[in-house]
């Protein structure tokens, strides 16, 4: 079990980690108790309109913490979680320098807030702490906002609108066809906004209209209203969070039956719709259904653990940590500076999918295989988990990696010393 010090509750939660090591990863069997642990920092929204995904990655980097303790930790040492919530991007910013600067943290997992990550990106910069960016997917933070100690697990706005962008095309629905979308107004929706008419306008496709929804919005019924007048082809929503699952309850509330398509999406909130309003055609990171067998061995330990499935949003936090671990033991070392040139050579990690990923230096992006889900008819759904079919992985295991990923003319980075 990690050591667990949840700063949001002002309180350490202690677990057993056996007496002894009986197989250290990285060193000689030791015990754990002799060497001092490696203090890794989390930081996402627990609360807000991403609260619901925050828990999902709390839970999944406590999960990655067991297992890596459990296997007798990292080089002999045992991983100490210290954790925090960052509602905003103003204590996001303070919370990960008072992480780095009093808890002496070693390096910092998390968010999902594209502007609290960015706000992070710049502490860690400053400070020279590794930062591993699990939910924030603003092509921003990979291009003008980059910075050398901030990497990303989780995708970029522009694999997710070409990850799905591949089935609309296939199934008719951007060369001619009329979109209105609905878009969070924040950092991240502005960017996949800007990504999303980009990638339109390249296929043919025309954009009717689109609104900018405050991120505490719980009743659609005007845009809705709207969209109804405006009979397009197909809806696109550029939300997140709970905005995602009010709209789809309203949306099937009022009877539209418009086409339905997303470019940012975690399954937890296909889960908080229900089966009965869940529906359309969505990119996902990773998905519990993921037929591997490091992904079947992460799902049975979460359930068993959490009494339900893990979502993307887990995979992110979970496979961070584990990254971690691995870049720790292959360098025999916590400073952040050696860490960050192992990833910028490229060392490949398993990420529970069919292929390893990898860190693309130039952006520090990782590399890797995504998915498009479709929600399921209520007839086919047999569970409240199991509510959508996946397409195989995208790109395909005969494309380069890269393929979704934007390219240098699309979205540039320039590190700064």
């Amino acid at each position: 079990m990690p050591l667990v010090h949840n700063l949001s509750r002002r309180r350490l939660l202690k677990a057993s980690a056996g007496a002894a090591a009986l197989g250290v990863i990285g060193a000689p069997a030791i015990s754990l108790a002799q060497a001092e642990a490696i203090k890794i920092g989390h930081i996402t929204p627990r609360t807000g309109f991403l609260g619901p995904l925050g828990e999902y990655a709390v839970q999944a980097v406590q999960l990655a913490a067991e297992e890596i303790n459990a296997a007798g930790g990292v080089m002999g040492r045992k991983v100490e979680l210290v954790m925090d919530d960052s509602p905003n991007p103003q204590q996001a910013s303070a919370k990960a320098e008072r992480l780095i600067q009093r808890d002496k943290i070693t390096a910092l997992i998390g968010e999902i807030s594209s502007a609290s990550a960015l706000a992070i990106g710049q502490v860690v910069q400053r400070e020279k702490v590794l930062f591993i960016n699990t939910g924030a997917n603003s092509d921003a933070l990979r291009g003008t906002d980059c910075q050398r100690f901030m990497f990303h697990i989780e995708a970029q706005n522009s694999m997710y609108v070409k990850a799905v962008g591949r089935s609309l095309v296939r199934d008719g629905l951007v060369r001619g066809k009329k979109w209105y979308s609905l878009t969070a107004d924040y950092a991240f929706g502005h960017d996949l906004l800007r990504v999303a008419k980009r990638y339109m306008a390249e296929n043919g496709g025309n954009h009717a209209g689109d609104d900018l929804i405050p991120t505490d919005l719980a009743d659609f019924s005007p845009f809705l209203l709207k969209i109804r007048t405006a009979r397009p082809d197909v809806v696109i929503l550029n939300l997140a969070g709970t905005q995602i699952t009010n709209f789809l309850k309203q949306y099937a509330e009022f009877g539209l039956s418009f086409p339905v398509a997303g470019f940012g999406f975690d399954t937890a909130l296909a889960w908080g719709a229900g089966s009965g309003n869940f529906g359309g055609i969505w990119p996902v990171v990773w998905h519990h259904l993921v037929d591997t067998p490091s992904s079947k061995k992460f799902v049975a330990a979460y359930l068993a653990r959490w009494k339900r499935p893990p979502e993307n949003q887990a995979w992110g936090d979970y496979c961070s940590l584990k990254v971690i671990a691995q870049a720790m033991a292959e360098t025999k070392s916590t400073e952040a500076a050696k860490l960050v040139e192992l990833f910028e050579k490229g060392a490949k990690f398993d990420l529970l999918k069919t292929r390893e990923g990898y860190f693309r230096a130039s952006d520090h992006q990782m590399m890797m295989e995504m998915y498009a889900i479709t929600a399921l008819p209520a007839a086919q759904v047999k569970n409240q988990w199991d509510i959508f079919s996946s397409s195989p992985p995208v790109p395909g295991p005969d494309e380069s990696l890269e393929a979704i990923a934007a390219t240098a003319d699309e979205n540039q980075c320039v590190f700064k010393t």
